[in-house]
């Protein structure tokens, strides 16, 4: 993740999730490594830190059947 924000001007906080996804909250766009822009839906989101989700970059739980690189 490049960065996350929020167009009402909350803090949107981010947070490493130990060995799986990190957590952004009150973001309203989340923008990607690429420059791609995703808008979020929930007031909680989670991205994929493991780089193996079919669902890039939210997190689908892959983590916790793979081991990390």
């Amino acid at each position: 993740m490049r960065d996350a924000y929020s167009r009402s001007g909350a803090e949107v906080r981010v947070e490493q999730y130990g060995d799986g996804p990190t957590l952004v909250r009150h973001a309203d766009v989340v923008v990607t490594d690429d420059g791609q822009e995703h808008e979020v839906e929930r007031p909680v989101v989670a991205l994929c830190t493991c780089r193996r989700s079919q669902r890039m970059p939210w997190c689908d739980s892959t983590h916790k059947s793979v081991r990390r690189d």
